[in-house]
């Protein structure tokens, strides 16, 4: 807990110097923060005041181990007093670095093998798009430079992140996007076909896509979505990339997850629970064969990387969190609390007419709202703020006429707190429910 002095002059500073990322401009420099953590410890965040509130989004669903995880504040001081940064330019190279990218080839799908480390999400997707590029320039196919995603997508917010993000509002942001770049209907194979065919196929460098959307809304493929997917890029021989920065290690009840759907991407994009936000960190992992070719088809330096690419001490993090994921097994956990915590939603649904709909894989879910006859805008809103009253954190998904409310508990949720969050929100919706009725 902060003295009350100075929790006041924090709010002040933070009004006037912290230019906070995804938040209102105006509201931030009028309200200030509207919490300031000072302490995380397991699923619980607590503010400047004590105040106690379930993380119920792991902080950006990235938080996979939960707050607080000594052994990880260890072993970046151990990687620190050692070696806390050296270079991954002209070969260079480090131990964890080595150490992480072997551990991730080991547990990635199928013969995903060679890791090209970035600090982050947004990084690693441009990664893929500028090496799926300059493939096909290696390759003598220069005019293959297309990107293709899904509607309602999230990619990240650099310049090609963003352009691949097929969420308008946040390509409408900004004039400087990068161009060729197309999206397609987020749960139709056949849309995929069609623009390849539009097109030309001799013009698609790759098609990207999220295994289940998370900023979009939390919408889930069908079951033979992404088979027709692969069967689509072999068919036309356009690169097949995944963006697990949400859903690998562990998220979805799976390690990564494209598991779900039985297929293997030629890149498979990387971030968030990689390190479970303890260090930033993210990466690309390609495919042996896609390796193999670049190396082949190389002759000079590749003219890509970021100064962080490789950390030691992010990378000696990362390896102390997947060893957490592995021996605490919480991808089964995710799993079994995942099904959990749908059922609650589908509850949660049948007691509220408000509801529209329940949507879940592993521990990533949903509710959707029905439109209500007098209210002034969506619902998610409104009973996101209740939550937060009662103490639970969540995210509302309003974008492009949605009305839905997600979250991404930490992957160490038990039975018993989820039952507490299950009960806030179910408080939080009634409360909601019943104001409308007045």
């Amino acid at each position: 807990m902060i003295k009350e002095k100075t929790a006041a002059e924090l709010k002040e500073l933070d009004k006037k110097h912290f230019f906070h990322p995804t938040s209102a401009i105006k509201q931030q420099r009028e309200s200030g923060p509207a919490f300031i953590f000072t302490e995380g410890k397991g699923i619980y965040l607590y503010d400047e005041n004590g105040t106690k509130v379930i993380d119920g989004m792991s902080s950006l669903w990235n938080v996979n181990v939960g707050h607080g995880r000594k052994e990880l504040g260890e072993v970046a001081m151990e990687q620190m007093s050692k070696l806390a940064f050296s270079s991954s330019f002209t070969s260079f190279s480090n131990e964890p670095a080595i150490r992480l990218a072997a551990k991730i080839a080991e547990i990635a799908p199928g013969d995903l093998n060679a890791v090209f480390f970035t600090s982050g999400g947004s990084e690693s997707n441009d990664t893929a798009y500028k090496l799926a590029r300059h493939y096909w320039v290696l390759k003598g196919q220069p005019q293959r430079r297309k990107i293709i995603s899904r509607t309602r997508s999230y990619h990240g917010v650099n310049v090609g992140a963003t352009s691949a993000t097929g969420l308008k509002p946040f390509r409408d942001f900004t004039s400087s996007l990068a161009p060729d770049f197309y999206y397609v209907d987020h749960m139709s194979p056949d849309a995929l076909r069609e623009l390849i065919k539009q097109e030309g196929p001799d013009t698609i460098a790759a098609f990207i896509s999220e295994p289940v959307q998370g900023a979009g809304g939390l919408h889930i493929a069908p079951e033979t979505y992404f088979q027709e997917i692969r069967s689509i890029c072999d068919e036309y021989g356009i690169l097949f990339i995944t963006d697990e920065v949400i859903t690998g290690f562990g998220r979805t009840g799976t390690l990564f997850g494209i598991e779900h759907y039985g297929v293997v991407p030629d890149m498979m994009c990387f971030a968030k629970g990689v390190s479970s936000g303890y260090a930033p960190l993210g990466g690309v992992v390609f495919s042996q064969a896609l390796y193999d070719e670049l190396g082949e088809l190389s002759t000079g330096t590749l003219l890509h990387g970021y100064t962080y690419s490789g950390h030691p001490m992010a990378c000696a993090v990362a390896l102390k969190n997947i060893e957490i994921i592995e021996r605490e097994q919480l991808v089964e956990n995710s799993k079994v609390r995942g099904a959990e915590m749908l059922s609650g939603f589908e509850q949660i649904k049948a007691a509220h007419s408000i509801v529209s709909e329940a949507r879940g894989l592993g521990l990533m879910g949903g509710l959707e709202f029905h439109p209500q006859p007098g209210a002034e805008g969506p619902l998610a809103p409104l009973v996101l703020a209740e939550a937060a009253k009662r103490g639970l954190i969540c995210r509302a998904v309003v974008l492009e006429g949605q009305d839905i409310l997600v979250f991404s508990p930490p992957l160490i949720i038990t039975k018993e707190e989820l039952q507490e969050l299950l009960s806030i929100l179910n408080a939080a919706v009634n409360e909601v429910e019943q104001s409308l009725q007045k």
